[in-house]
């Protein structure tokens, strides 16, 4: 390319260019913080590569996820899977050859507590612990023949959320931003409501691993305030909007003597993003406009703490993908016992569990109906691995990855469904065995993404979610 004959060329070095440049970057930031639209919903992104909304692969059918964690892993053969064999069995030695435990304190087959039903025009058996989901069961695909490649929490969590058993890999819903973008300049891609359990593995399992860092989760934390941890600390937003601007102003003559860094761009993007929130997150938290009967539809008046939680997150996540956030996960309330990792105390532990998050659950799935919102958000029930069969000591379970139970609903999901089988025992995966990866490239299909294509390169190899394995589970799909 000749310059105009018309202009003198300017020769300048690229160092040159970048101290003249340098000074202007803070100015910028300084003009947007300034603005009144740094406050509005529409407020174009100062960096649109990395966070403005992205096109996907082909059309999606869902815009959002909610992703129902269920920290410790539920019991397939006492939820939705039931075994009559469990209960002629029980107390009897376990019929099947067994797989090295997690606590090797094996005990007897162990039939379930609690009767199963058929309900619905499916006629899906739900057990007595879910009676309120049991009365949406005709909306869910229960997944039977769940399988993971891990027997231990922290690994199980890893593999779960991020693809991986190794820790440092981008979770999920990073992945989502990356591909996606955010539809809401004023939140986050991906948000975690912390019920009050983080699972094993921490906050790792929420990361964006070597994804940039825009696209980690972030967690709200409950408190006094509506989200305890997004809330200023300065006296005065002039201030804080001065702070901002200089820190800006710091990072960008950083990053021209350094070069373009993902840590600096990153800490700007996320201070932006961070002020903006503090309007937006008040209004989004405050449910004083939704009805009484929404509020105890989902279990607000709920005798029991947990309940109430649960409730608030659950109709919270609704607000979240309502105001087009991509990805929410849920965590669960600490119920006092030890998470769904009952190996000692089912019982009582189960039963505990299943009630903070039941009848939230249920409201949950009826108000993404009446709200609109039902064909555009899939919402995922999952633990990271399921419970043995026969029991560990007298009344507990120990970790299962053999086969288990899971369950999706919503956009583009074909209700009232059982997809695969485990043995009459509910041990191992036996007839359409699914990974973990197959669950991922289905949530991600869902969104319009092709697992194949989403890739990152990393390390001198094009990384995925979904590694070099994975297959949408066509099955389920309306």
């Amino acid at each position: 390319m000749f310059p105009c004959q018309r202009t003198p060329a300017l020769r300048l070095t690229r160092r040159e260019m970048l101290t003249r440049c340098a000074g202007g970057f803070g100015a910028l930031a300084l003009s947007a913080l300034f603005r009144p639209p740094a406050l509005a919903s529409d407020r174009p992104l100062l960096r649109p590569n990395q966070l403005a909304p992205r096109p996907p692969h082909y059309p999606a059918k869902v815009r959002n996820i909610i992703f129902l964690y269920m920290d410790g892993g539920p019991s397939q053969v006492d939820t939705f899977d039931p075994k009559p064999r469990l209960t002629a069995e029980n107390g009897r030695p376990f019929g099947l050859k067994m797989e090295p435990t997690q606590f090797n304190n094996i005990g007897m087959t162990l039939g379930s507590p609690w009767p199963f039903k058929p309900f619905g025009q499916s006629g899906i058996p739900v057990s007595s612990l879910f009676p309120c989901v049991a009365e949406c069961v005709d909306d869910l695909a229960v997944i039977r023949s769940m399988t993971s490649e891990f027997s231990e929490h922290t690994s199980a969590n890893y593999f779960l959320h991020t693809g991986s058993g190794l820790q440092g890999r981008p979770s999920i819903g990073a992945w989502l931003g990356y591909g996606l973008g955010t539809e809401n300049a004023n939140l986050p891609g991906f948000v975690v409501l912390n019920g009050g359990l983080i699972p094993p593995g921490g906050l790792d399992n929420f990361n964006s691993g070597f994804l940039p860092a825009t696209y980690q989760g972030s967690i709200f934390i409950p408190g006094t305030e509506p989200v305890a941890n997004i809330r200023p600390t300065e006296a005065t937003t002039d201030l804080q909007i001065r702070k901002l601007a200089l820190m800006s102003k710091l990072d960008r003559r950083f990053a021209a003597r350094a070069g373009s860094l993902d840590q600096v761009e990153s800490s700007i993007l996320n201070a932006e993003l961070a002020f903006r929130m503090q309007t937006a997150v008040p209004e989004l938290m405050a449910t004083s406009g939704e009805s009484d009967l929404v509020k105890k539809m989902y279990g607000f008046e709920a005798p029991m703490p947990q309940t109430r939680i649960f409730a608030q997150q659950c109709l919270q996540a609704r607000r979240l993908v309502q105001r087009g956030v991509r990805f929410v996960e849920l965590t669960c309330p600490s119920t006092g016992g030890d998470r769904w990792d009952q190996h000692g105390k089912l019982t009582e532990g189960h039963e505990n569990n299943a009630r903070a998050v039941d009848q939230p659950i249920a409201g949950l799935l009826r108000d993404l109906k009446a709200t609109g919102l039902w064909e555009t958000t899939l919402v995922v029930w999952a633990g990271e691995f399921g419970r043995t069969p026969f029991a560990q000591g007298k009344d507990g379970r120990d970790h299962n990855p053999f086969g288990f139970t899971i369950w999706l609903a919503g956009g583009g999901i074909k209700g009232g469904t059982i997809h695969g089988a485990t043995d009459d025992y509910g041990y191992k995966a036996v007839d359409q065995p699914v990974t973990i990866h197959d669950l991922h490239a289905t949530m991600l299909h869902l969104l319009g993404l092709d697992h194949t294509k989403l890739t990152f390169r990393y390390s001198g190899r094009d990384m995925r979610l979904t590694d070099v394995h994975g297959e949408i589970i066509q099955a389920i799909l309306s």
